[in-house]
């Protein structure tokens, strides 16, 4: 078993402060770093479990707050009919720049970290699974897991929409890519579109469709499936193992205090 601990760190962006989790083994080390992108809510209970989980099996997690921009730092959206409207209403208020200019911060953020051996993966659930796909844009992203991403197949991220099926060009590490046939947010034609053109450019991935409703895998509500979470992230770890590799725990810790970048 791995102790973690966590941290906040303030980046600069375009747009802004963003404040940014970070939990990573609390052992002396250098670790892969990921960039873990949250559903609509930010950064909920949930989604901080999800984290300590990742960082337990050796890895620097980083979670930025998607909607920095718009919300004093902190902030959680519940999960309820205002949360939902909330998130939904700034998902296409944001500016697709400044959704990847977040994306090279967090990156960046990782690679420069002493206790990280700058081996970067990216993950996200929801729209942080397209926010993951699109972080996996950037050519030292080597492994990027989306859990039933949103709106890739309509391109309606981001205020004007996304270009994300276009750039998936750009892609050059692996994906793992999972979805629940039963998400009415992405159906079996959104589906077959993101399959379609990942086969197309020939990109290296693995597809993964489960009998889940969305939010499958939150911990939270009447949606959650434990035993299909149980074995999805059994598949993440070997994956993320597989592709960014073990920590060095030769080097020496680093203290945890909050900073800015």
């Amino acid at each position: 078993m791995i102790i973690v601990n966590d941290e906040y760190v303030t980046l600069d962006t375009l747009n802004g402060p963003m404040r940014t989790h970070i939990v990573r083994p609390a052992a002396p080390g250098r670790y892969p770093g990921i960039v873990f992108y949250s559903e609509i809510f930010q950064i909920t209970a949930p989604i901080r479990r999800t984290a300590a989980m990742l960082a337990g099996h050796g890895y620097i997690i980083a979670m930025p707050e998607i909607y920095h921009e718009f919300e004093p730092a902190g902030t959680v959206f519940s999960y309820d009919q205002a949360g939902s409207d909330r998130g939904n209403a700034l998902k296409t208020t944001k500016e697709l720049s400044s959704y990847d200019a977040d994306a090279r911060a967090a990156l960046d953020h990782l690679k420069s970290r002493p206790d990280c051996t700058g081996h970067l993966g990216a993950m996200g659930i929801c729209i942080g699974g397209h926010l993951a796909f699109r972080a996996a844009m950037n050519p030292d992203v080597l492994a990027t897991a989306c859990f039933y991403a949103t709106d890739i197949h309509k391109g309606s991220l981001s205020k004007g929409g996304d270009n994300s099926l276009e750039r998936t060009k750009d892609i050059k590490g692996e994906l793992l890519m999972i979805w629940g046939r039963q998400d009415p947010h992405i159906p079996l034609e959104g589906r077959m579109a993101v399959l379609a053109r990942l086969n197309e450019l020939e990109k290296r991935f693995s597809w993964h469709e489960v009998n889940g409703a969305h939010a499958f895998m939150r911990d939270e509500g009447l949606r959650y499936d434990p035993e299909l979470a149980h074995t999805l992230y059994g598949l993440v770890f070997n994956f993320f193992h597989r592709k960014l590799g073990e920590g060095d725990q030769s080097a020496q810790p680093t203290a945890s205090t909050e900073t800015r970048h």
